[in-house]
């Protein structure tokens, strides 16, 4: 693997992921009732696989996307993912996006692997903007958002299409220069 990036945090480890982490991220993701306001559900573990290989190789590669995978450090265990998505029009902007196995959400996980990758891309990587694109019935990671400090920008109706049908989309963002951290 060409990037050996860990980004440690009290309870988690974030690190790249790998094809060895097809099976666990087929587990949780392909959970349709939990993961119901996700824009990828995988159907077949070949899914998970193919998810895996259009990862890019290296964090900050303009218009990619990266994904960490979140490790507990108590067990060892692949608890989630978190993307980020590096635009090609500005490089001081991204955006980041979230998944935690439904046996660990409500513990604060997703918060603190979220936070710990915010800090990275304020300070290690210089980003001065961080945006969240959220499906608005999806009322608890609104407020984890809000907790970290991310305000509402934008409410767009029917403008994302998942499966043929079309969903509203709000957009939160976070200043480098707003940030406590």
């Amino acid at each position: 693997m060409k990037n050996k990036l860990e980004i440690n945090a009290e309870r988690l480890l974030l690190r790249r992921v790998c094809q060895e982490d097809a099976e666990n991220i087929f587990k949780y993701r392909s959970d349709a009732v939990t993961n119901q306001y996700q824009g990828w559900i995988p159907k077949t573990l070949d899914d998970a696989h193919n998810f895996i290989s259009k990862v890019a190789e290296t964090i900050d590669e303009y218009n990619t996307w990266f994904q960490l995978g979140i490790i507990n450090k108590e067990n060892g265990e692949l608890i989630g993912d978190l993307g980020i998505h590096f635009f090609d029009i500005d490089k001081f902007q991204v955006e980041i996006g979230c998944t935690i196995e439904k046996k660990y959400q409500g513990k604060g996980f997703a918060s603190e692997a979220l936070n710990a990758i915010i800090k990275y891309l304020f300070t290690d990587l210089n980003k001065r903007r961080i945006i969240c694109s959220i499906d608005p019935r999806n009322v608890n990671s609104i407020k984890m958002v809000e907790g970290l400090g991310f305000r509402k920008e934008a409410h767009f109706k029917q403008s994302i299409l998942i499966d043929g049908e079309w969903f509203d989309d709000v957009v939160y963002s976070l200043l480098k220069d707003e940030w406590n951290y």
